[in-house]
């Protein structure tokens, strides 16, 4: 975790609960969880309009081909139809 072994987090926590207190030591992991809670749920939904927002590029790039393939076979039949018109 970050390269932080036990030793490093025990003095990290001794030095905490002489600075802050037993007291309010609880309180504050308490809120720490719930802003790192908080954190990971932005940014799961950061990550997911993210995700949908490529899917929809995607969809629309795939329609604006569909409709450019059947632009050039429109385009082709009435080439057709106009020399068959010539011909008859």
């Amino acid at each position: 975790m970050f390269g932080i072994g036990m030793p490093e987090l025990i003095v990290i926590f001794v030095i905490a609960l002489v600075v802050i207190g037993s007291q309010k030591l609880p309180d504050l992991a308490r809120s720490l969880g719930r802003g790192l809670a908080e954190f990971k749920r932005a940014t799961d939904d950061f990550k997911q309009s993210v995700q949908e927002e490529s899917q929809a590029a995607d969809e629309k790039e795939k329609i604006a081909q569909e409709v450019a393939e059947k632009e050039k076979m429109a385009e082709k039949e009435k080439d057709v139809t106009e020399k068959k018109e010539t011909v008859a």
